[in-house]
């Protein structure tokens, strides 16, 4: 798969002419130490580049506007070393494009008692040059974090970091094509959705493809091609089963879908166990080796979360965890220890397997073709997010739920499947009810590499609505939560 292009964050830092030229080179030189020392900092992805202090409204216009145009930079960072008056920011702002944070920090660490003078006064006004800048930043309602810190530690560093992740997915998603091969799976609702509006507001392309199209390709597939792909999977994957057709069908599906995808520029693609015509086993060790290389999937045409994983695949890269689509299959409802299994019938991703996966061949009894081989294993554990994304008619809505995954509580030898059980929280019961209130999909991303801080910060920069299930999350508070949230979304239009 195509690698994304190093993005650059640029360090924007405003001051005013009011302080002299020694006061403004000093104003220089601090900014470009903290651009440096977060640009070396492995927490947070692409580059941090300083810009020279702006000082005026033309100056800030410029930079805005160069910042916009510029297709590797994937947003801009603001920090008022001193006061820097707001009217000043008003008409760069406005022309601003790209996503935003704000950065209230301070160049020294601690305040020189023995030393401090007016002198320090006038340079280091950190603490109310960026109410201001706040204050205009909010009246002009720009959406954007408000990171407060140190600059050299690590908690500041991390959020610069998870703003920056979101800021790539969000670049990244405005060129974003997913393939969909097939339409939905009939009659259901909830992998629907406006194709159009999301392309008019996040730039998402989806575009539709005859299953004889990919079964053409499939065939035009060399036996030398189907070696050089099985290899691939000797390398990653135990092979555990006495069917090696099965594999090398499924490698010959894998080979004509990569070629297919990118062809055509696409991160993800759907299919349908509704409509296999021209092929012999439904896609599944090909599609679970897709997504471990970064490519977006949805099952049954579910093109929201090919997208949204394909986009989150970017978002978390370089990241421990893995992520990967998934399904609550299934209830464990012993009282006190209630669980979810998930699973779905062949596509999660190896990303997110404790130990090495194996390859299997066993009977699917959905979609009447041949046994499937497909990757085995159970999920890691540690704390994950399930994420889905749903079409309101008037806006897009993220839910998110903190889970726990666990080891399962017992042996299921009868079930090949690649599966995860996790304890959703604040538990089973109000988790589920809290989803189901929110309208969640019985589709997900799951991820072990993100958190909610990254989920809520590309919400903020796609315009989702967000629903947050946690372990403090009181349903009937919810209830009515999502209600006014309605009224809101409704009266934005």
């Amino acid at each position: 798969m195509k690698k994304p292009p190093v993005y650059t964050f640029w360090l924007v830092t405003g001051s005013q002419g009011l302080y002299g030229e020694e006061t403004l080179a000093q104003v220089d030189r601090d900014s470009r130490v903290i651009a440096e020392h977060l640009d070396g900092d492995a927490s947070i992805p692409g580059r941090v580049v300083f810009k020279p202090v702006v000082k005026s409204s033309d100056e800030i216009q410029a930079v805005c506007e160069a910042a916009s145009l510029d297709p590797l930079c994937a947003g801009v960072i603001t920090w008022m070393h001193t006061f820097s008056p707001s009217k000043m920011w008003i008409a760069g702002l406005r022309m601003l494009t790209k996503p935003l944070l704000q950065l209230n920090t301070q160049f020294n660490r601690e305040i020189p008692w023995d030393s401090i003078d007016m002198d320090f006064m006038n340079l280091t006004q950190s603490a109310h040059g960026d109410r201001e800048h706040g204050f205009i930043l909010t009246r002009l309602r720009k959406n954007r974090p408000v990171v407060v810190g140190y600059w050299q530690d690590e908690t500041t560093k991390r959020r610069i970091g998870a703003w920056a992740r979101a800021a790539i997915g969000l670049a990244e998603g405005k060129k974003l094509k997913i393939a969909r091969f097939g339409d939905n799976m009939r009659e259901v609702a909830v992998t629907e959705g406006d194709k159009v509006e999301a392309q008019i507001r996040l730039g998402w392309q989806v575009n539709g493809y005859s299953l004889g199209e990919l079964a053409d390709a499939v065939q035009a597939v060399s036996e030398a091609d189907i070696e050089v792909q099985m290899r691939a999977y000797a390398a990653a994957y135990d092979q555990a089963t006495g069917q090696p057709d099965a594999i090398r069908y499924q490698a010959r599906i894998e080979v004509a879908l990569e070629r297919f995808l990118a062809a055509g520029g696409f991160a993800g693609f759907t299919t349908t166990f509704e409509n296999l015509a021209g092929l012999e086993q439904l896609p599944g060790l090909a599609v679970q080796d897709l997504m471990a290389k970064g490519y977006g999937f949805g099952a049954e045409g579910d093109w929201k979360m090919a997208a949204l994983l394909a986009v989150m695949k970017k978002v978390s890269a370089g990241l421990d965890g893995g992520t990967s689509f998934m399904e609550d299959y299934t209830y464990h409802l012993e009282q006190g220890n209630e669980r979810v299994l998930g699973a779905h019938m062949l596509e999660v991703c190896p990303s997110i397997a404790d130990g090495r996966p194996r390859i299997e061949v066993h009977p699917l009894g959905i979609g009447g073709k041949a046994d499937p081989a497909r990757l085995v294993f159970s999920g890691r554990t540690g704390p994950a997010i399930l994420v889905s994304l749903i079409d309101m008619g008037n806006r897009f809505r993220l839910i998110v739920n903190d889970v726990l995954a666990e080891k399962p509580l017992r042996a299921m030898p009868k079930l090949p499947i690649a599966g995860v059980m996790w304890k959703p929280l604040p538990d089973l019961m109000r988790a589920s009810e809290a989803w189901m209130q929110a309208g969640g999909a019985h589709h997900s991303i799951m991820s072990y590499a993100l958190t909610i801080e990254h989920m809520r910060t590309l919400a903020q920069m796609l315009d989702f609505e967000l629903v947050h299930i946690h372990a403090g999350t009181d349903v009937d508070e919810l209830a009515e939560k999502l209600m006014l949230q309605d009224l809101v979304w409704k009266l934005k239009g």
